[in-house]
């Protein structure tokens, strides 16, 4: 993976583990046989493909919102 493409591709993300998963899933589906939708060189590994597709805001996502209640901490179960 390109380091330039990881870090351009984190500035329009913002957070790196959905960066991650983001990321993942499109290397998926691009080895699974879907057609990348960028013009990309033969010679580019299908993680470039996908983050230049960040990059170049080809993908789009949303972002969960965080809640009150997933920041809170699980509360401690008792024992019967």
């Amino acid at each position: 993976m390109n380091p330039e493409l990881v870090r351009k591709a984190l500035e329009k993300v913002g957070n790196p583990n959905f960066l991650v998963n983001l990321l993942s899933r499109r290397v998926r589906q691009l080895n699974s046989g879907n057609r990348p939708l960028i013009e990309a060189p033969a010679t580019l590994g299908a993680a470039d493909i996908a983050l230049m597709e960040i990059v170049e805001d080809k993908m789009h996502w949303d972002a969960p919102e965080m809640t009150d209640e997933a920041e809170a901490a699980p509360r401690k179960r008792r024992k019967h």
